[in-house]
């Protein structure tokens, strides 16, 4: 707002000279992102003159007697008030002026400085790109060039620094004003330079300085009383609604106590005015006065609907008032049940803008709709809106096309809502963009295929897609044979998403065009994967893995849409190599996922490739060739996927305990490859080629020949000793690592420069391994120069410096964090643990952790140390654990989370877990004071509880939840799982209460807990970067928990004397009635809770095996099959779905199922794997076609009509002229007489047909607008050929049949309304209009 308290930037465009000011760069430009404020129109700083400010003035003298209510103002007072205050403005003025310009250069300067701090990052991020690519290059080519790349990324690096200081000092001395602050009623108040003197009341309180608070319902009259004044400029009334808009913001309940008779003749005076900006802060003020459906009411009896219809109608010149008038109709929407008062007649211009794809409001206009369409499909179809948002995913004009086809999936869920909608059209436009060759850009088809993978992804979107013998999704999987590479790329790429395929290792140079057989790093890659394997193996109660489960279904859907014979002709057909190795892999990894996770009936036939093969066969043809190549290549795939994931050692069943012990020690046991063992010959080359013998310059160094020395050779005692006596390798290469040589701790730390610390790591770890490196590393200075940079940080130490090694500033800029990781290599060996307490390291990290000033560095020390040991890492946590922050404590209680959930596995199948002594610390931090640190403790606990004998030890240290609530809930059900833990339990008369308070309601909570929880998972996480080391172990505190929250009936199903109780109680027969009764049922919300809460809990207590009586007991199985196949609730279907998935974990479950044409994957010992499908697909997507609801047959609430009558067919009017101006405008919508109508309309306006001054006739045409479509170029044409008085004639309710015949509706109008109408008397009127309101 350009007043007193404007926003800096404002200020100083208005205190710039005229002609800078009236420059197109300085004309407010709106933006729907913006809410501080309304800039008015710019004019110069001589616009205000004595006069005007002393009467722009006058109203807040009147407003200051105690006697006068909101809204009705003394014109005595004011006339004095002008008098006695007008000569004291020019002085005030000057002074507030100043402070102005002050305020407005230190926030220009932060702006200045935030611009240039942004500018040197960009610097430092193409510095680091460039040097990581020269470092790609030949180091003699590149020397000088490099040399400068890296004396601009140092130079940044310290401009960097300097502009971070000055923006904290700009900010400090911002946020702590030197002279002291105004009063927020004065600051509200004193828009014109003015302050009030002291009246009689206050004169020995002292001025407004001294008013501590302001009083919000006298500064509201003061305000309201500001815009009485006629004849303002509009700067004027602007700054006053910005100043109200304040208001509001800062006291919220003030809206409530409007007095609405005064407050909306207000607004009706601002909507009519003739500025767009004064226009558009009335749209401000009344979006800020809504409240509720009451006050929604009351803005609508002041007849918005025809000004918002008016407004949204303009051409662009009016966005800033278009844009307002949009914020204030979405307001409506933020009202409970607020969308009963949004008009047909708003909703068909919202939807008029939405069509004009130049339009700058199209994208909030379409977003509103979808809104609408989600609160009242209804009103929306009634009112044309879903045309735009059909075209808008059609065309691919909207750049967020996932955002609205969510709104069509959450219509298409439930028959109520379905109806509006028309069957196989409304999502099926999205595979326009991939079916029509002419029209396939490849942005709309990038973005088309997030909002088809995000249909694909819900139940709705599914099965409306399978319609029609899986119609949509069948185009998308032909249209692999058009002959575009876009297409076939997207649609590749969207298969490995949809069907969560993470591509391996290897996949990027196997892209590129490298031999798969250069591939021997295999062991490496299962190193990695075997920590996410190890949670897998556990006891028959593992968690249901719905997210597969969901892609078999997936999986079956495209297998039966024809997929692999399109992919296998795109193998043979693309001359892109890239894409034909892509699609080679990817046949590769289907072929690998449906033998793991479909049916042996699904995936055994599709295993023989008959299409493939038929081509190869054929040695006549020139495609035998290519054919048999094919074979080759998804061979080669298939054997390398089977090398390097462990689940290819056995498809379909869990790994083997001997695979996983081999897994679990790969990091331990030495690689016995042949570089180990080399001769002298090949070892003295490999130091050769290492560049350490021949350059005392690290940067000369091949640091890959290196860590293959150091990976390699250097695990052999005798090597070693060659290395450090006979060489100068191991001198140079451990000189290079110690601190106070500068060179290590000096380089800046980047993504390039992060090798040196993977090598760091390695060498000490290699030298660890031997007796020799272990004596060289004892008494080498390295450890003792580590010990000195920490005891700098020890504040007992007596050691000082001016720049500590392991200051914040080094930690975060350079390399020096990277000691730490190499500490943590020592202390995960004994003989490293000897070193560190030698050098005192473990005393000075113990100082620092007590004193607790060092935050960063005590997340350094817990994230890197190990603890596998017994010592003082453990020691030093347990500290952290109990005495350190409470940011401290919760990290240090997430370092836990890895050693609670490990587990080894001996030769002999035994599973061996040490991690008793982290559960213990884990149980501990359940009683810590802060609730935080307790959740994440029981986090951690309910995931080690997947372990049974993790479980019975937990329950051993016999843990005391009932402080914590909700929070400990989980773990409490977890403990049920065991005997030991049920008995414990049931000592607590825990069992009991539990199971009635969910039987009597949690059960239906958990209906929303699963949802979310399974709507997290379906969400895409990004691609996990195995190879990217980092300093801080961030990932330790971003553990996702997307697994199934715990069932009671599960967990109680899981022991004998659980399910005892559960047979005892008969709850289960009553889940089995409830489905029954009232599982086809899709009227009530309620009820469909109810069931789904059944569902949930009859597929827990039957994923077990102790459940199998409760199935045969009742037929409950084939009614949830009856719901998954027929229910007309399409997310109901999919509930069903998965819980017939937990169902088919047990054995007896399976063979039911099977009885019903469900069949599951199995290991070869006959444990089925819980990821059902049916065998008949075309039956489980047996979604029927519906009738939809046309507009004709919709009947709209009465509050959602602007004109309740609709137009008549045939048009009854008496006059001629009007007939005829109605008839043209029913010829607008005919493209033929189009033209024709719109000349002959004009010709009407330029004889000045009396039609056009008469607000009967422009409600005629107000009411044709509401009913029928128009574009609106053609809406803003008939709206203004009428005369502007009509419009206000309509907006105070009076009717007149034409300009002639209004002066008895004068007799009628107050004086202030009929000045509005007459400026030309204004003079006269306002002094009637004064003693009107005494």
């Amino acid at each position: 707002m350009l007043s007193s308290s404007a926003t800096p930037t404002q200020k100083s465009l208005a205190s710039q000279p005229p002609h800078a000011v009236n420059s197109p760069v300085a004309v407010s430009r709106p933006s729907l992102d913006r809410d501080g404020g309304l800039q008015p129109p710019n004019t110069t700083n001589g616009a205000r003159t004595a006069s005007s400010a002393a009467s722009s003035f006058a109203p807040r003298g009147s407003s200051l007697a105690p006697s006068q209510p909101p809204g009705s103002f003394s014109a005595e007072l004011r006339s004095q008030t002008m008098q006695s205050r007008a000569g004291s403005r020019v002085d005030v003025y000057a002074r507030d002026k100043l402070d102005d310009d002050d305020e407005s250069i230190a926030e220009s300067t932060l702006n200045a400085l935030k611009d240039s701090l942004s500018r040197e990052l960009k610097i430092k991020e193409g510095s680091e790109n460039m040097l990581e690519a020269l470092n790609a290059k030949k180091a003699k080519q590149t020397k000088e060039q490099r040399q400068r790349v890296e004396a601009e990324l140092m130079a940044s690096n310290m401009r960097i620094k300097e502009l971070k200081q000055k923006i904290a000092d700009a900010q400090r001395s911002k946020a702590v004003p030197s002279t002291p602050t105004r009063a927020r009623n004065e600051g509200l108040l004193r828009s014109d330079g003015l302050r009030s003197p002291p009246s009689a009341s206050r004169s020995g309180a002292g001025s407004d300085f001294d008013e501590p608070t302001e009083s919000p319902t006298f500064a509201l009259a003061e305000i309201l009383q500001a815009l009485e004044v006629e004849g303002m400029t509009p700067e004027y009334y602007v700054e006053r609604a910005n100043n109200l808009v304040d208001l509001f913001k800062r006291h919220p309940t003030l809206k409530y106590d409007l007095v609405w008779s005064v407050f909306g003749d207000r607004m009706q005076d601002m909507l009519l005015s003739n500025s767009r900006e004064v226009v558009a802060a009335g749209y401000r003020m009344l979006r800020y006065a809504i409240s509720d459906m009451a006050s929604l009411k009351k803005i609508r009896g002041l007849n918005t609907d025809f000004m918002v219809v008016v407004s949204l109608a303009k051409d662009r010149k009016a966005d800033v008032e278009r844009e307002q008038a949009l914020k204030f109709v979405r307001a409506f929407l933020d009202v409970k049940d607020g969308v009963r008062e949004v008009s047909r007649a708003v909703v068909r211009t919202i939807a008029a803008v939405a069509e004009q794809v130049e339009d700058r409001l199209r994208p909030i206009c379409i977003e509103t709709l979808a809104e609408i369409l989600l609160r009242d499909p209804a009103l929306l179809v009634a009112s044309g809106g879903l045309v735009p948002l059909s075209e808008a995913l059609a065309e691919g004009t909207y750049k967020s096309p996932e955002s609205l086809s969510s709104a069509f999936l959450y219509l298409l869920d439930a028959p109520q809502t379905r109806k509006y909608l028309r069957a196989g059209y409304e999502l099926e436009v999205l595979f326009t963009a991939f079916t029509d060759a002419l029209f396939s850009y490849e942005g709309v088809i990038k973005q088309n295929s997030k909002a088809i993978a995000s249909a694909l992804k819900s139940w709705s979107g599914l099965m409306t897609l399978s319609m029609y013998n899986f119609r949509a999704i069948g185009s998308l999987i032909s249209s692999l044979m058009l002959p575009n590479p876009i297409i076939r790329d997207t649609v590749v790429d969207l298969l490995y998403s949809l069907l969560r395929i993470k591509p391996p290792a290897w996949a990027t140079s196997y892209l590129a065009g490298r031999r798969l057989t250069t591939y021997g790093r295999v062991t490496t890659l299962k190193s990695s994967t075997s920590r996410k394997e190890e949670a897998v193996y556990d006891d028959d109660g593992a968690e249901q893995n719905f997210v597969e489960h969901y892609t078999a279904l997936l999986l079956a859907i495209f297998i039966k849409a024809g997929m692999m014979p399109n992919l296998l002709r795109v193998a043979q057909d693309t001359d892109d190599p890239t894409l034909k190795r892509k699609t080679t892999l990817l046949i590769g990894e289907i072929l690998k996922l449906a033998s793991r996770i479909l049916p042996p009936s699904w995936s055994s036939e599709l295993q023989l490739l008959p299409e493939l093969f038929a081509a190869a066969s054929q040695f006549h043809d020139e495609a035998h060739f290519n054919a048999t190549g094919i074979v080759y290549q998804i061979s080669s795939v298939s054997r390398t996927l089977y090398r390097s994931s462990p689940s290819g050692y056995a498809a379909g069943y869990l790994p083997s305990s001997s695979m996983l012990e081999n897994m679990s020690h790969v990091e331990e046991t030495p690689k016995t490859n042949v570089i180990v063992n080399t001769d002298d010959a090949t070892f003295r080359q490999l130091l050769i080629d290492s560049g350490v013998l021949g350059h005392s310059n690290p940067s000369k160094w091949n640091w890959d020949v290196v860590l293959k020395i150091i990976e390699g050779p250097l695990l052999n005692g005798k090597r070693v000793e060659e290395a450090i006596k006979a060489s100068k390798f191991a001198k140079r290469l451990v000189g290079f690592y110690r601190p106070f040589k500068f060179k290590f701790s000096e380089i800046k730390s980047t993504r390039n420069t992060q090798k040196y610390v993977r090598v760091g790591c390695a060498l000490i770890h290699t030298l660890l391994q031997t007796a020799e490196g272990t004596k060289y590393l004892a008494d080498n200075k390295l450890l003792r120069q580590i010990a000195e940079c920490l005891a700098q940080c020890d504040p007992t130490s007596g050691l000082t410096a001016q720049y500590p090694m392991f200051s914040k500033d080094r930690l975060t800029d350079t390399l020096c964090g990277g000691y730490f990781p190499m500490i943590g290599v020592l202390s995960s060996d004994p003989k490293g643990l000897q070193m560190l307490e030698r050098w005192r390291i473990f005393n000075m990290m113990y100082h620092i952790v007590d004193f607790k000033q060092r935050p960063d560095l005590i997340k350094l020390l817990l994230a890197n140390l190990d603890y596998s040991l017994m010592g003082h890492p453990r020691v030093l946590l347990s500290k952290a654990l109990t005495a350190g922050t409470k940011e401290m404590r919760i990290h240090a209680t997430n370092v836990l989370r890895k050693y609670a959930t490990r587990q080894r596995v001996t030769p002999t199948g035994q599973i061996i877990s040490d991690s008793k002594w982290a559960i213990q610390l884990l149980v501990t931090q359940l009683y810590d004071p802060e609730v935080e640190v307790c959740a994440t403790a029981v986090k951690i606990l309910e995931k080690a509880c997947n372990s049974k004998a993790l479980l019975e030890y937990i329950v051993e240290c016999r843990p005391a939840l009932d402080h914590l609530g909700e929070i400990g809930a989980p773990l409490l059900l977890r403990f049920l799982s065991t005997s030991i833990g049920y008995h414990y339990l049931d000592g607590l008369d825990y069992i009991s209460n539990e199971m009635d308070d969910w039987f009597l309601g949690r059960n239906d909570t958990y209906v929303s807990l699963i949802e979310a929880s399974l709507a997290r998972s379906f969400i895409d996480t990004h691609e996990d970067q195995p190879h990217r080391l980092s300093i801080y172990d961030d990932d330790l505190d971003t553990d996702q928990d997307n697994h199934v929250p715990p069932h009671f009936y599960r967990e109680l199903s899981r022991t004998k004397e659980g399910c005892k109780l559960l047979e005892d109680k008969g709850h289960f027969e009553e889940f089995a009635s409830t489905i029954r009764e009232y599982g086809m049922q899709s009227e009530d919300p309620e009820l469909i809770t109810k069931v789904k809460g059944c569902l949930w809990a009859v597929g827990n207590v039957g994923s077990m095996e102790l459940g199998a009586p409760f199935l045969e007991s009742t037929d409950v199985v084939e009614h949830i099959v009856k719901i998954a196949e027929s229910h007309e609730v399409m997310s109901l279907r999919g509930t069903a779905f998965f819980v017939l998935g937990l169902i088919s974990r047990s054995t007896h479950g399976l063979e039911i199922l099977s009885e019903h044409g469900w069949e599951s994957n199995t290991t070869p010992l006959g444990i089925s794997l819980g990821l059902c499908v049916p065998s008949n697909l075309s039956k489980f997507f047996s979604c029927k076609p519906w009738k939809h609801e046309i507009p004709a047959t919709i009947r709209l609430l009465d509050t959602q009509k602007t004109i309740l009558e609709p137009p008549p067919p045939d048009i009854i009017e008496a006059d001629e002229t009007n007939r005829r101006i109605l008839e043209l405008m029913t010829e607008l919508g005919n493209m033929v007489l189009y033209k024709k109508a719109k000349v002959e309309l004009f010709q009407l306006r330029h004889k000045k047909a009396p039609g056009f001054r008469q607000p009967a006739l422009f409600r005629k045409v107000m009411a044709l607008l509401e009913c029928h479509h128009f574009r609106l170029p053609d809406r803003h044409l008939v709206i203004e050929l009428f005369d502007k008085s009509v419009l206000r004639h309509i907006i105070y309710g009076e009717e007149s049949s034409d300009e002639s015949g209004s002066s008895s509706g004068d007799e009628q109008r107050t004086e202030r309304q009929r000045s509005i109408s007459d400026p030309a008397d204004l003079e006269k009127i306002t002094a009637k209009a004064q003693k009107a309101s005494l």
